[in-house]
């Protein structure tokens, strides 16, 4: 959504141990998972990668870009996740790699039964409405900014693949679980940022085009799950297990994605912005804005100025 949330960087392997200078590769086994922390430190391109298994790969430091599905090549930068089937290559290029400025990068193969079974567990216990509407990873939409969730999930994964833990394949099993829910619960939040997406099979979907229609207002919950034509609570649960962020949440993300729209204008001030995104106390719009951009709205006004 509006904010990229960083992971923890494990340490730089020392110069001493390094096997090579592109995509130096240190790999953790577990019954389920494997992962891969991977360094370079020179320019590089087109550099070939592939896995067996499915594998999420998150930036760390520094820049790539990517060749991947035949489709354009694109940036991918420290707060940004990209999930790969298994046995697609990809190429990547290192523009800015050196030794003073090195790329680091996870990638984390997932065993398929895991997967699978977490998928199988999903549709039993949480099936979605619809009889072809199931849970599942949608390779499709395979780029997208880590939200703090997200993030917290990959970390705790990362420290137990590190770890010595004698039980850290059991708890690896477990975050594996909460990692695919995680991700399919971005990608469904990612999609409904489309403007021209609709999923029929959902309830949530005209609660959701109600917020886009009435970002400039104030919505309320009873608003929302009467569009969807469900209870305050079982409306509130169905959305936040779908998109792993509370109606509330969805809400001020949208607020904050308009509000930076209309601060693309060099010339509109902070109150009329605050006032044109539902928020009658500026000086809350500053802080939420602040927390979410980590700038003020006047600051942001300036940086998007400057660069154009």
């Amino acid at each position: 959504m509006s904010i990229k949330a960083l992971l923890h960087k494990p340490a730089l392997t020392h110069e001493k141990s390094l096997k090579t200078l592109v995509e130096n590769r240190t790999i953790f086994s577990l019954d389920h998972c494997e992962l891969n922390i991977f360094e370079t430190y020179q320019q590089s391109a087109l550099v070939p990668l592939k896995f067996n298994d499915l594998v999420v790969t998150s930036m760390l430091r520094g820049k790539k870009v990517m060749h991947l599905f035949d489709e354009p090549e694109f940036e991918y930068l420290p707060g940004e996740t990209v999930i790969v089937p298994s046995n697609v290559e990809m190429k990547i290029d290192f523009p800015e790699a050196s030794k003073q400025d090195p790329t680091q990068c996870i990638a984390l193969a997932i065993d398929h039964n895991i997967i699978s079974n977490t998928l199988d567990f999903l549709n039993e216990k949480y099936p979605k409405e619809g009889k072809s509407n199931l849970w599942k990873l949608d390779h499709e939409n395979y780029f997208f900014y880590n939200n703090v969730e997200l993030a917290g999930t990959i970390n705790k994964l990362i420290k137990e693949c590190m770890g010595n833990s004698i039980t850290k394949d059991a708890i690896a099993d477990l975050t594996l679980q909460e990692l695919i829910i995680r991700i399919i619960q971005t990608q469904t939040a990612k999609r409904f940022e489309n403007e021209k997406y609709i999923d029929v099979n959902s309830p949530i979907t005209p609660a959701i085009e109600y917020i886009k229609k009435n970002i400039q207002c104030s919505i309320n919950l009873k608003d929302l799950s009467d569009k969807a034509c469900m209870s305050t609570t079982s409306f509130y649960r169905y959305f936040k297990r779908e998109l792993g962020m509370s109606p509330i949440e969805y809400i001020l993300n949208e607020k904050i994605k308009y509000a930076k729209k209309l601060l693309s204008n060099p010339n509109i001030n902070v109150n009329e912005v605050s006032y044109a995104t539902g928020f009658e106390d500026c000086n809350y719009f500053i802080r939420l804005f602040k927390k979410y951009e980590g700038v003020t709205p006047k600051q942001y006004q300036l940086m998007n100025y400057n660069t154009h």
